[in-house]
């Protein structure tokens, strides 16, 4: 029985995901067993260059595949090759993997592969040495799973390309060839080369962004927002060749194209930048981030991919300070399916970030659209145009409010696309609604703002007050650090005072919270909000419960794993889920059934870093689960994934709803 590869990759950092079966099943019928002088099996392989037997090392195994891949699928004759090429570094001599010659000049490397380093940041550096050693002009780093492509301009600037040329090929080819959609979904870097936008960000602050001089969130903004517009245009006319990419231009060819398409996206989703603004970036810097992107789908049929990304930025440019930390979305996509919201009903995030909660609600009723219409939701929906109905749920019936300037304008992002251009995410601070006029009369505000604003003051209780709401659904992760302390705002609330009635100097801003949502909810509305563990279970907040119980119904608490909210905070978190009492929709009553779960998986390792599911394949491999976008997927039970997974705390407070009689179930 042939040698399985796997076997040998077993505990090492290289893997055979890029690689195709039939590549594999190959390599493994050539290998030769020998015995060494300790009776020990020792593997080898003739090698496809040196055209000798060399011992099958993990390195060795990409390396020979990747040598089949150079030559039967690039083309490239073996006599063009040389493998542990020396590159000299002064009196020091390192070792090439794989170094492919200039056509005409035989001794020039042309392409040099690396593989020794199997984590990127270092086999970066190293291929970058080589090249900058040898003046190749082209890079290539795999372990087997990841791969990436470099062409190097100058010493201190490599430029991500799509691919490298084949033989018959010159690189200028390779960078101008303009893709339609459709091959950006072939050729998608993040399912491809298993990155995520977070980790491609993080690559381009190292390398320019972070000595750039520039805001790196408001330019990584700019480059998204423009990226999604130029996606949005080419997926609706799926004929139109994709703009946002380095298609052979000079830097400054290339700003000049970047800038215009920006312009373009500014006026069609308007109320985000000032139509004025413009790329900080220079040229240069500009173009090594616009080769990293250009290769990236940010649309699918959600939009998880900028929303991680954007995740990552605002956290790091704000939210940490204010103790408001970005709710994870399968936490938010649970919160969804447990509250079960409908295309009719009103929803409101009143401390929305990036809007989680309004742009999972906005997905989870389109599906309930299309499956009414009986319609399939296609790979690249969000950028589709969607039936009246989605759009007309999102500009009418989802709304958000958060005082982070930034997160605004990144919720806005993803409503405006989500709604076909119109959006109701504001710009206002929940909890001093006293001051709501003064913002609502400021023209700046007003020209961002005010259509949403007068479909939300059209949902007030009383014509006049900013103080109660007729909402049906309310979901929030309000910022639970920090105390409101300011005497004006405590003397609006009830929670402001203490169990005696007396009010208080401080109070914490997660409480006058949960007062103030209460207040955005008509009776029979539902809510679900994230809370510190400590307001279920300290004797000093029993006057918070007590609170919440005389005015709703108590329908499930779900306990967040400590993880979930790393590596921002390690406080423990649950779900609270009430819905106010009604005499229609929920009468009340003294003594009823509560939900109460919690979570088992920590979704995250105590670094922050989620953990994603993994499955055995046929042949006993252990590899990740990938859904239909070929993403992968975080380890939770919270619910079912796309019935990828088992049921989670979801499905079971589903059942626990019908057997209750809950009006939304």
């Amino acid at each position: 029985m042939p040698i399985s590869i796997s076997s040998i990759l077993k505990d090492s950092e290289y893997k055979l995901d890029q690689f195709s079966p039939e590549q594999i099943t190959a390599l493994e019928s050539s290998i030769i067993t020998k015995t060494d002088k300790n009776g020990k099996e020792v593997f080898y392989v003739k090698c496809l260059v040196r055209d000798k037997e060399i011992k099958l090392t993990p390195e060795e195994c990409v390396r020979q595949l990747y040598l089949d891949t150079l030559v039967n699928v690039y083309d490239y004759p073996v006599s063009r090759m040389e493998l542990e090429y020396a590159v000299k570094f002064g009196r020091e001599v390192k070792r090439a993997d794989i170094v492919i010659f200039d056509k005409d000049r035989t001794t020039v490397p042309y392409i040099i592969v690396e593989l020794k380093k199997p984590k990127l940041k270092d086999g970066k550096e190293q291929l970058k040495s080589y090249c900058n050693a040898t003046g190749a002009p082209i890079g290539v780093w795999t372990n087997g799973s990841s791969i990436s492509y470099y062409n190097r301009k100058d010493p201190n600037y490599f430029e991500d390309i799509p691919n490298i040329p084949k033989v018959t090929q010159k690189l200028s080819e390779i960078l101008s060839v303009r893709w339609t959609i459709q091959d950006l979904i072939k050729n998608d870097k993040l399912v491809n080369e298993r990155k995520s936008l977070r980790d491609l960000i993080l690559e381009m602050e190292d390398e320019v962004l972070a000595n750039a001089g520039v805001d790196v969130f408001e330019e990584v903004f700019k480059l998204i927002f423009t990226k999604l517009y130029d996606e949005m245009e080419s997926g609706r006319k799926q004929d139109r060749p994709l703009e946002f990419g380095n298609f052979g231009y000079t830097e400054t060819e290339l700003k000049e194209n970047i800038q215009s398409l920006f312009d373009k996206a500014k006026e069609k989703w308007a109320g985000v930048f000032n139509t004025d603004e413009k790329f900080l970036l220079s040229p240069s810097h500009l173009s090594v981030c616009v080769s990293s992107l250009q290769k990236v789908k940010l649309f699918n049929s959600n939009l998880e991919v900028v929303d991680e990304a954007f995740e990552y930025l605002i956290n790091k440019s704000s939210k940490g300070e204010k103790g408001q930390y970005f709710t994870p979305r399968y936490v938010i996509d649970m919160c969804v399916r447990m509250l079960n919201p409908t295309e009719d009903e009103t929803m409101i995030d009143t401390a929305s970030g990036s809007c989680g909660f309004p742009v999972h609600t906005i997905f989870y009723v389109w599906q309930k659209i299309l499956e009414k219409k009986g319609l399939k939701k296609k790979h690249l929906f969000t950028l589709e145009k969607k039936p009246e109905e989605c759009t007309d749920y999102v500009q009418s019936k989802v709304f958000a409010i958060d005082f982070d300037e930034k997160a605004v304008r990144v919720a806005r992002t993803l409503n405006l696309i989500a709604g076909d251009g119109q959006t109701n995410v504001l710009h206002l601070n929940t909890l001093d609604y006293e001051r709501w006029d003064e913002r609502i009369n400021d023209e700046k505000w007003q020209d961002a703002y005010m259509t949403g604003w007068q479909k939300l003051r059209k949902l007030r209780k009383e014509a006049k007050s900013n103080q109660d709401f007729n909402f049906d659904v309310l979901m929030a992760n309000p910022p639970f650090a920090g105390d409101i302390k300011e005497s004006r705002i405590l003397s609006r609330y009830e929670l402001g005072k203490n169990k005696d009635g007396k009010e208080q100097s401080k109070v914490g801003r997660d409480i006058l919270f949960i007062e103030r949502n209460l207040n955005f909810l008509k009776s029979g509305g539902r809510m679900a909000i994230v809370l510190p563990q400590g307001r279920f279970n300290n004797s000093s907040d029993k006057y918070i419960r007590d609170y919440i119980a005389e005015r709703c119904r108590i329908l499930a608490v779900v306990g967040l794993h400590g993880n979930v909210f790393k590596p921002h905070t390690g406080t423990k978190t649950s779900v609270l889920f009430v819905q106010k009492w009604d005499e229609k929709l929920c009468p009340k009553k003294d003594d009823y059934n509560i939900f109460f779960a919690t979570m088992q998986k920590p979704s995250k390792d105590n670094s922050g870093d989620k953990i994603y599911l993994k499955e055995t394949d046929a042949n006993g491999e252990t590899k990740y689960k990938l859904d239909e976008h070929g993403h992968l997927i975080v380890d939770h039970d919270l619910f079912n994934h796309d019935g990828l997974t088992q049921d989670g705390i979801a499905e079971a407070f589903a059942e626990f709803a019908k057997k209750e009689g809950l009006s939304f179930f």
